[in-house]
């Protein structure tokens, strides 16, 4: 292994000169970020100059922790003139996984995402990784890069979040690179910026979920209705697994004209992504793994449906679509899941 992380470090700082102004764009999350920041530690003196640039705004609480307490600096891609930069790199992600990349054209793709067909002079694909973190904590070591303890600390929080604390898909190398960073980070920071996932705001959604929740054999349904943050719909499904006899937990909520619906379940003979992508993928994207996935759809595909606008009628309608009632439309749909009982 040692020497194929050597080839692939030797292969990715040929993509570089001396002269080069390196843009590293990014769907800012705590893998994204960091590995972002393993990039620029990696070019560190041996380019012009590297700019961190998130095509999202950073909202989860937790994030919003681990750029402050890191010190991490980032340009929003609405502030960035891309004439400004003749290297452009992504991590942690695909230009076809968001429109707002299409901006851009990469000259290095490093992922552990399922590949796709982009193009780039450099490539490193590994799906079978679960962090692209443990990717990018393999080139510092062959690059023999001791990581500061921010960066160490910030490659740690993004293996244990982005593997679930290994329980999500993981391998060997997402292990050995774990061992390393937890050797020069800051365990108490990690800590805090882990458990800083709450808003005063966001309580209020706790209540709605459980006043209007639905249980299933093992299954819990909750539509938040307008969110002020999807992110809520996450720490509430999350949050619903926690519950010793929930199997399944579907969190729903609209935000930005789109319905967002969070899947997660205990992973015992179950695939939320596929669940996710037969239920919604005819309506917008969907997909994800096998014990949490995730649908965005555009409130207008579903008016066809059903009036959005009925938080109640809208939760039956997801609830119907999960449990292959869907191929149903129009009228007849929703008559039939008017007069279903929860």
């Amino acid at each position: 292994m040692k020497n194929s992380a050597l080839k692939k470090l030797q292969a990715f700082y040929k993509q570089f000169s001396g002269n080069d102004r390196v843009l590293v764009i990014i769907n800012a999350d705590p893998d994204a970020i960091a590995s972002a920041m393993a990039v620029k530690r990696l070019l560190w003196r041996k380019v012009s100059g590297v700019t961190l640039s998130n095509i999202n705004v950073i909202r989860r609480p937790d994030n919003i922790a681990m750029v402050r307490l890191l010190g991490i600096d980032m340009v929003h891609a609405a502030d960035i003139d891309e004439k400004n930069f003749n290297r452009f790199v992504m991590v942690d992600s695909q230009p076809n996984h968001s429109e707002f990349f299409t901006r851009f054209a990469p000259d290095v793709i490093i992922d552990h995402h399922p590949e796709t067909d982009a193009a780039a002079r450099f490539k490193d694909i590994r799906p079978g990784y679960g962090a692209t973190a443990s990717i990018m904590t393999e080139y510092l070591r062959a690059a023999r890069i001791k990581p500061s303890v921010k960066l160490a600390t910030a490659l740690f929080h993004a293996i244990k979040t982005d593997t679930n604390d290994f329980e999500r898909q993981t391998c060997a190398e997402d292990i050995s690179a774990f061992q390393y960073v937890f050797r020069h980070a800051n365990i108490h920071l990690a800590r805090k910026i882990r458990q800083a996932d709450l808003r005063l705001d966001f309580l209020k959604y706790f209540r709605i979920a459980l006043e209007g929740m639905r249980m299933r054999r093992g299954r819990v349904f909750a539509y938040l209705g307008t969110v002020g943050n999807p992110d809520i719909c996450v720490i509430l499904a999350d949050f619903f697994m926690r519950i010793c006899s929930v199997k399944w937990s579907v969190v729903s909520g609209s935000y930005d004209n789109r319905l967002i619906v969070i899947f997660r379940n205990d992973g015992l003979r179950k695939d939320a992504g596929k669940i996710a992508k037969t239920g919604f993928g005819d309506l917008g994207s969907a997909g994800g793994h096998k014990s949490m996935a995730r649908a965005e759809i555009p409130l207008e595909n579903i008016k066809k449906f059903i009036a959005p606008e009925n938080n109640s009628d809208l939760l039956q309608w997801i609830i119907s679509r999960i449990e292959k009632k869907g191929k149903k439309t129009g009228a007849a749909f929703k008559k039939e899941i008017l007069g279903l009982k929860s």
